[in-house]
């Protein structure tokens, strides 16, 4: 037998975890020493003690556990379980890391608030261009959700484009458009020079040329991208003009090499009120 000391060790777990599971009846002592009332534990209960452990990591309360103890699950059950739970973990993980990365961002464009020249901004005509693209949707605008969703529609569309054997003949360009709701449509394309045609697992379309566009560079990750918004905002704002729909993102150089060294130009349509 181990003393609770060392049975604690064992299980690692902390001795007054040990007692307060005895207390509340799911693991007692094997025998308890009637002059001392030392506890002492057999390696056998470790198995016990590893389910114990195990369910309520899962998020059980300890009556739960209690109820599924009792009722001597399978290592196969258990083992399922704590799959199952893993992936939960790993999902909230990512969500997690996903969400740190915006605070970061957010925080990044307050330090350079009134530090991004608004005269980066230049207007300029923004001609038509062909684009294969393919399409999905977004539950906002936020970065939480676009995200998500244009990250994986590049790979697949670049891989579409190769197999269908359309060659590239320009920039990245990604538009979004309102959809129901808080709901936004993205669009992820690539500028090619061939015509539509329905032997495409992807569309081929014409983006309109935009009038009079209001458009700054960003370098670096779109993760960053507020501070360049506030600096063209602040633009619009100071020249009298209004904003037409949502921004053009322009990949000028996105995905190679130091990410420091990527290059978006935002093309805002602008229009006088």
């Amino acid at each position: 037998m181990f003393t609770i000391g060392d049975f604690a060790h064992l299980g690692r777990v902390s001795v007054r975890m040990l007692r307060h599971y005895d207390a509340v009846g799911l693991l007692p002592p094997a025998h308890v020493d009637p002059g001392s009332g030392y506890r002492f534990y057999t390696a056998a209960q470790l198995h016990r003690l590893n389910r114990l452990v195990a369910l309520k990591d899962l998020g059980l309360t300890l009556e739960q556990v209690r109820v599924m103890l009792d009722e001597e699950l399978s290592v196969e059950q258990l083992h399922g379980m704590l799959s199952l739970r893993r992936a939960e973990l790993r999902q909230q993980i990512v969500a997690d890391s996903a969400r740190l990365r915006r605070v970061e961002a957010r925080l990044r464009a307050i330090e350079k608030e009134g530090a991004m020249p608004a005269d980066d901004v230049v207007v300029k005509p923004v001609p038509s261009a062909r684009i294969a693209r393919l399409t999905a949707t977004a539950a906002s605008y936020g970065p939480e959700d676009i995200g998500p969703v244009i990250q994986p529609l590049y790979p697949e569309l670049l891989s579409r484009v190769e197999r269908a054997g359309v060659p590239i003949t320009g920039y990245g360009i990604a538009t979004y458009e309102p959809a129901e709701s808080d709901a936004v449509l993205v669009r992820a394309g690539v500028t090619v020079s061939v015509d539509p045609s329905d032997a495409y697992d992807f569309e081929v379309v014409d983006l309109p040329a935009l009038a009079q566009a209001a458009t700054i560079v960003h370098r670096g990750l779109m993760d960053d991208v507020d501070a360049t918004y506030q600096a063209v905002a602040t633009w619009i704002e100071a020249n009298g003009y209004r904003q037409n729909g949502f921004a053009r993102e322009v990949y000028l150089n996105y995905g190679d090499g130091d990410p420091a060294d990527w290059v978006t130009e935002l093309q805002l349509e602008i229009v006088k009120p």
